[in-house]
């Protein structure tokens, strides 16, 4: 038993299935599938960009709306994974626009444009094919300004494709209860090797089906989206408290799922006001 115990924990060095085995991270050791290509069976990169991707045809003009400085395009170790979320020269063409200028250095867009907070982007209407955002709408103050501006952007029948934390998961509400200042410092003993200028202030005020629903209507919009929960994130380097978070997890109803899916198809015969 003590030895089972012991091995339930994490030192940084990595774990041992047996004795003078190479150390296997936590996701390895919960989900050994990732020895073929890279990636467990509920990797939420490939679940929201893999469906994106389902949505996208060599014509459209795309837009990443917080796209930031594109560091998945830039970081991500795993091949499979950078193809998906990089839709440049899959497409006719891609905006990334943000409110940090890192966004003009991205180098998976084509265009990038600076804008200010909850403004105007310098778009004519109806010039976009499919808008989609990851992990920024929970940043947003003015859901109301940006669903106005969205959906004056998107042609009738595009989409908005969007990932971001569920207000009622774990991950909203542990950031509802820690003050924003201290997100930067939980967030690197919580996950290290996570950027320092990726970490934003947080506002939840676009994170339920039900705000969804209620600033994306649907008599503008069907709606498909949907709950969802990857490899559970945000416990440091505990076995321990992975393996329990992932338990726990899966006996709870998916109003309580981590993640919110968000993907909407602006109606063909109305038009957004």
């Amino acid at each position: 038993m003590a030895g089972l115990i012991w091995r339930m924990f994490v030192t940084r060095k990595g774990f041992h299935s047996q004795a003078g085995s190479r150390p296997r991270t936590i996701v390895q050791t919960l989900y050994p599938e990732v020895g073929a290509g890279g990636f467990s069976r509920v990797d939420g990169n490939i679940e929201f960009f893999g469906r994106v991707n389902a949505l996208i045809s060599p014509e459209m003009t795309i837009l990443d709306f917080g796209a930031g400085r594109g560091k998945d395009a830039v970081d991500d170790p795993i091949a499979y994974r950078k193809h998906l979320r990089n839709f440049r020269g899959q497409v006719s063409h891609v905006v990334g626009v943000d409110i940090d200028p890192v966004v003009l250095s991205n180098p998976s867009v084509d265009r990038a444009i600076l804008v200010e907070e909850d403004g105007v982007i310098p778009l004519a209407d109806g010039a976009i094919d499919l808008i989609f955002s990851d992990f920024c709408f929970e940043h947003l103050r003015h859901p109301d300004l940006v669903a106005r501006e969205l959906g004056r952007l998107l042609k009738p029948g595009g989409w908005i494709c969007a990932r971001t934390p569920n207000k009622w998961g774990y991950i909203g509400i542990g950031a509802g209860c820690v003050p924003s200042r201290f997100h930067v410092h939980l967030a690197d003993r919580l996950q290290p090797g996570r950027h320092a200028e990726d970490i934003f202030e947080t506002e939840y005020r676009l994170n339920t089906l039900k705000q969804i629903r209620k600033y994306f209507p649907p008599t503008l919009y069907d709606d498909y989206s949907y709950t969802y929960n990857t490899e559970p994130a945000y416990f440091g380097e505990s076995l321990l408290a992975t393996r329990a978070a992932r338990l726990i997890l899966s006996r709870l109803p998916d109003t309580f799922s981590a993640l919110l899916y968000i993907f909407l198809q602006k109606s063909r015969t109305i038009a957004a006001d």
